[in-house]
Parts: structure tokens; sequence; C-alpha cells
């Protein structure tokens, strides 16, 4: 298949419930999309720690480039303006500090946003979207596949889904029975974030509440292994996770 040419662009959300000291209400988003006219499908890309980088915004594109309607928000636009950083020891003590003061339900209200927001675009298909993330985002996506509008669902190494969620209270494990629809989780069995027994748990929650899902345990992968920017970076066990991202979304969302 011919990838399709692209444009990107950034724009405004608007953030429900925010207050003028959170960015006058404005939380911005990295918006990719095909240039050919169309209906294609949306898909919400969600963020590693280290905010919509360079990393991020290149996963939004290869996204649109597959013909979809790709829109990464900033999802600690409610704590800190436009934030994205590298991968340094501080930089990743800076980006664990603004995701510990994320909250489930604003989060949730957040992706919404950017939702309606694709929803807005005559050119995005409106009967079901598609959600990825990574590290924080790959939790966080775990999170929104309990929104109605998402319908398939790819959570990269998202740590701590069985013991905590954004903001405190119930581990996000507890609302596996909520989701909407398909869901594909993504670890590597090297990563010390996410013991093993950890991804037991989240299949068998899957399997118990009878939600369409597949689990990939990649050996010898560590976290952060689709990022190639990283020194985590596992090609092998990138370039299948992307091929079953594709099948994911192509079968739920386009198919």
């Amino acid at each position: 298949m011919t990838d399709h040419a692209i444009t990107t662009t950034k724009v405004k959300l608007s953030l429900p419930d925010a207050t003028v000291s959170q960015n006058n209400f404005l939380s911005t988003a990295y918006l990719a999309q095909p240039k050919d006219p169309g209906s294609y499908p949306g898909v919400v890309v969600l963020q590693e720690i280290f905010g919509v980088n360079v990393h991020i915004r290149e996963v939004t594109e290869r996204i649109a480039k597959l013909g979809y309607v790709a829109i990464a928000p900033a999802l600690f636009q409610r704590q800190v303006k436009d934030f994205e950083t590298g991968y340094t020891p501080q930089d990743i003590e800076t980006g664990r500090s603004y995701a510990m003061q994320t909250q489930a339900s604003e989060l949730l209200r957040d992706i919404q946003a950017a939702i309606d927001y694709l929803k807005s675009l005559p050119q995005v298909k409106k009967d079901g979207f598609g959600c990825i993330g990574f590290c924080f985002g790959g939790h966080v996506a775990y999170l929104a596949a309990t929104l109605p509008d998402i319908k398939a669902t790819a959570s990269f190494y998202g740590a701590g889904i069985t013991t905590r969620t954004p903001g405190g209270g119930n581990p996000t494990i507890t609302r596996t029975s909520e989701i909407q629809g398909t869901l594909y989780a993504f670890f590597g069995t090297q990563d010390a974030s996410i013991p093993l027994e950890q991804i037991d748990e989240i299949s068998a929650a899957l399997e118990k509440y009878n939600i369409p899902h597949r689990v990939f345990r990649y050996d010898g992968a560590d976290h952060g292994f689709f990022c190639d920017l990283r020194a985590s970076y596992n090609p092998k066990a990138a370039t299948d996770a992307w091929e079953q991202v594709k099948q994911l979304f192509g079968s739920v969302l386009a198919g």
C-alpha cells in the first residue's frame, strides 16, 4: 500500500471545565491528515511523559500516512504549556513530575475534547475512533478505551495499570469491564517497570470481561522499545508491533 501524502498543523482544543489559569481554556494538539479528499477514520495519539515531542509527532504522521486523521493532544496542558523534551535522566524526572499531577477524569475529558475536534472535521468518519499510547500514554490509552467513541486501542508498555490510576483512586485495571471496543497491549519482557505478573493480570482481566484483545510480549524488549530515539529501541519488536497496530486499525476502523 502506498503511503498517503499528508499535511500537518498545530490546532487548539477547548479544555472542558478548565479555568482561566489553565491556559485560557485552550490546549495544543498536533494534527496530521491525508492531503487527498476523502472520508477517513480518526485516531488519537497519546504521549509519553516527554510530551508531544518529535517521536510522538512522527508516530502521528505515520498513522496519517496510512489513511487516518491523527491527533496528538498535549496531555500536560493543564500543568504546563506546550511541554516537550528529550530522554535524559533530568527529562525523565521532569516529565514524571507533570504526569504525577494529572487526574484520570481530566485526562478522559481532554481526550474526548480531541475526539470531538476530529468529529468537527468533515473528512473524518464519525462512527468509531482509534487510540494509541506509549509509556504514560499507554496507561492513559487503557483508560481512554472506556470512552464510548473508542473502538480500537493500542496500549504500549503502560506501567501501573494494575496498581494505580492518574490522580489516585482504584487502579485503572478495575475499569476493564467498561472498555468499549478491541484492545491490543504491547509489552517487553525485560521492562522492569511492568513485571510479568502484571502483564498476566491485565490479560486475565481482559479475558474475564470478554474484551476483544491481544496481548503481545516481546522477549528481550525493554521499556520504550518502540521509540527509535531511545537506547531501549528494539527494531524487531517495534516492526512487529507496528504491523499489529496496522492490522488492528485496519480491521476495526477502516474495514
